[in-house]
């Protein structure tokens, strides 16, 4: 594996999400099973996901969607396709909403199974030492 991308815009050549929709900033830890990655652009006035002047809590599913397509890229060597939510469960939200969490977020995900054609996440992202967001999604790839 490569070394790990350490800004937004070395992620984004990675992974199908561009500009603004680019919402992590740098992977902390990745192996052949997890990956663990950082981002401050839940704070961001500017977020694409915002409505209302807030970010909605379920908004940080695409944090970790995206972190998915990033382990994909790092472990197969070459950038994710894009790809289709065919299923969540289990997701559990702890927080009304992401803008209002200091600091960082982690945002974390381990494979549970990946095939050619798509994979299954469990995912988690948290904030302020609690967990703000959990549970599994299966991604189809186009």
């Amino acid at each position: 594996m490569k070394a790990l991308p350490a800004t937004r815009e070395a992620i984004a050549r990675l992974i199908p999400h561009q500009g603004g929709m680019c919402l992590l900033d740098r992977v902390d830890s990745c192996d052949a099973e997890a990956i663990a990655c950082a981002a401050t652009s839940h704070r961001d006035a500017a977020n694409p996901l915002r409505r209302d002047g807030m970010l909605p809590a379920v908004c940080g599913v695409e944090y970790a969607l995206q972190a998915m397509a990033l382990h994909g890229a790092l472990t197969e060597g070459a950038p994710q396709g894009r790809g289709f939510v065919a299923a969540l469960s289990g997701v559990e939200i702890a927080a009304a909403r992401l803008d209002d969490v200091a600091g960082v977020l982690s945002v974390s995900a381990t494979a549970m199974a990946r095939e050619s054609r798509g994979f299954i996440y469990r995912f988690a992202v948290e904030g302020e030492g609690r967990c703000l967001l959990s549970g599994r999604a299966t991604v189809v790839l186009a």
